[in-house]
């Protein structure tokens, strides 16, 4: 069986101790080794040094903090700097660990920090890819369970009569971000692969909505 984060094996296994692995089922092993597999994907048709790109993967998620914490924001700004000191630790040379700082700062949704590079444009769209499609669907039922929320409100499911309250309801979610992610995609191999998962999700949502009766 191949490697999951082959051919950067070597730095997985010094990387993967310090990668804040714990118990949060969204940002686990698979997760990264999924995020890899996107990445190394985008990176094929569309450049990048693997080197920067794989210690962007296996250190995006570094410093773990909650969908609902009040430093959300600020979670990707935290890794980056985590991971520029691991990285300094092991010897890296101050522009290759700014590269990794730069790829991992501009990652996420929430710190909405334009990626400059080809790198970071790489890791943003591989780590935007695992929130949508069938990972995507399972990962936002995860998280709502996480954190307390129902799966839909049972008096307006599709919220034609409310505002959307993503926090209460995991449905609503789909419409207030997966839905809309396919917009920001940096690449075109990211946004032709984004294109694939949202149409996805969007039939997910069409049996989902027929089961519950909200489309009759």
């Amino acid at each position: 069986m191949k490697s999951p984060f082959a051919p950067y094996e070597a730095l997985a296994e010094v990387l993967l101790p310090q990668a804040g692995i714990g118990d949060d089922g969204a940002h686990d092993l698979a997760h990264l080794q999924r995020v890899w597999a996107n990445a190394f994907a985008i990176a094929r048709a569309e450049g990048g040094d693997g080197e920067l790109i794989a210690a962007g993967v296996l250190l995006h998620d570094c410093v773990a903090v909650e969908k609902n914490s009040p430093l959300r924001s600020q979670a990707s700004r935290l890794a980056a700097e985590r991971a520029a000191g691991i990285l300094s630790a092991m010897g890296w040379d101050a522009a290759r660990v700014d590269a990794v700082r730069h790829i991992i700062e501009t990652h996420s949704f929430s710190a909405a920090i334009q990626p400059q590079t080809t790198e970071a444009r790489v890791l943003q769209d591989a780590d935007r890819l695992d929130a949508i499609g069938m990972i995507g669907v399972a990962r936002c039922f995860y998280t709502a369970g996480r954190m307390g929320s129902a799966l839909y409100s049972p008096v307006d499911p599709r919220a034609e009569h409310r505002a959307l309250d993503d926090r209460s309801f995991a449905l609503d979610h789909f419409r207030t971000k997966l839905l809309l992610l396919k917009e920001g995609f940096q690449t075109p191999t990211g946004q032709a692969m984004a294109a694939e998962r949202t149409h996805r999700i969007a039939e997910f949502m069409v049996l989902f909505e027929e089961e519950i009766g909200a489309l009759g």
